[in-house]
């Protein structure tokens, strides 16, 4: 009973939506349930020549009576994968209306096109209620003709490179928050009283302050009259404003101003139980600081590096609203586009897709995680 409420919210608030998104990158019902006697019908064609005369049958008797909005999803999903098949389905459906309830219809006859085994067969690939098609999808690939997985005309997609891209801002965004959240946490070990106060509190005032206002104001401070740009043309550093702004150079920024506290935090956690008298007791065998550091200090360290990185990286593959407002066209990653099928295009199947891949990513690093963390000795000792 004591965890009973745990249960309750894991499974409302986690374990559900995760269904449901996996549920709609693999369904895609839309055509089978406008068309059930047609998805009956070709359940034993095997996707040579032309169906049975029962297979038109049975299209007609679904086409009849059809309600637009029932039909239109079904429609874009089949016009979709051949254009065409708006006004051919548009056509069999007012000929099937002519046409009395039981009474035989040729296909053929009201379209020429019904006479070709790709219509009939992408009829019969998007009946089945479980596909791969929006997982393909997210990564640029489809399947031909033939069943056989192939990547998409160039142009048609662009997924892959948002993936790439997303993965590459992350890992960039990642790097810098080691290269300075490593030193800061360690200066903040090696400090106390007062000092360490101010600077634990220049990590923790980002986390108090909105998102949208932490973008916002980089968006004044980096553009070409703002702050940074004012500060290196007024030390002669550069004689026009450097670009900083609606471009890759000032989405790291931003991001890695929102995240280096999730690299920062961890790794203090770690270096201020580390005993101090390691440091002092190495110097005293020989060893000069640098060597000390490297074969001491950071291997006993890289457990908060690795959990910092872990949630560095894991927040930054989902981000959505710094690169859309400090990054440019080529800069947008993939929670754009999920927004974009999820709220524009009402292409729920795709967003999910496109969500699985990230779920995936991060499942991939907490296993790298928990296996480098149960590893026992420290890393790089």
């Amino acid at each position: 009973m004591l965890i009973a409420p745990l249960v309750v919210f894991l499974a409302v608030f986690m374990l559900w939506p995760l269904w449901i998104m996996i549920s709609l990158a693999i369904r895609d019902d839309e055509v089978s349930e406008v068309l059930p006697r047609t998805a009956a019908a070709l359940a034993d064609w095997n996707g040579e020549g032309i169906p049975g005369s029962a297979a038109g049958q049975a299209l007609a008797d679904d086409l009849r009576g059809a309600e637009r909005t029932r039909l239109g999803p079904a429609v874009r999903r089949l016009n979709s994968d051949i254009s065409g098949f708006r006004t051919l389905m548009a056509r069999t459906q007012r000929a099937a209306d002519d046409v009395t309830d039981g009474a035989p219809i040729d296909l053929v006859a009201v379209d020429e096109r019904w006479g070709e085994t790709r219509y009939w067969r992408a009829i019969a690939n998007a009946v089945q209620p479980y596909t791969d098609r929006y997982l393909l999808a997210a990564v640029d690939l489809e399947r031909d003709p033939d069943g056989a997985i192939a990547s998409m005309p160039e142009g048609a997609s662009a997924n892959a490179a948002i993936i790439v891209r997303t993965f590459t801002i992350a890992g960039t965004v990642t790097a810098i928050c080691v290269m300075i959240g490593l030193p800061y946490a360690m200066l903040i070990a090696a400090t106390g009283g007062w000092v360490r106060n101010a600077l634990l509190l220049s990590v923790l005032l980002p986390l108090w302050t909105s998102l949208l206002v932490r973008t916002t104001a980089w968006v004044i401070l980096l553009q070409n009259e703002g702050l940074v740009n004012a500060a290196i043309t007024g030390l002669g550093l550069s004689d026009t404003p450097l670009s900083l702004i609606f471009n890759r150079t000032g989405v790291v920024i931003a991001m890695t101003h929102v995240l280096l506290p999730f690299m920062v935090l961890p790794i203090f956690s770690v270096v201020n139980a580390i005993p101090r008298n390691l440091m002092p007791a190495a110097a005293s065998l020989g060893a000069p600081p640098l060597r000390a550091f490297y074969r001491v200090l950071l291997p006993l360290s890289m457990p908060g590096v690795l959990a910092g990185s872990l949630l560095v990286f894991m927040v930054a593959i989902g981000y959505y609203i710094t690169p859309a407002l400090v990054g440019g066209a080529d800069d947008q990653m993939v929670a754009s586009v999920i927004a974009f099928f999820a709220l524009e295009t009402a292409n729920w199947g795709m967003a999910g897709a496109l969500g699985l891949i990230l779920l995936a990513a991060t499942t991939i690093l907490f296993i790298v995680y928990g296996r480098l963390s149960r590893s026992g000795a420290p890393i790089g000792a």
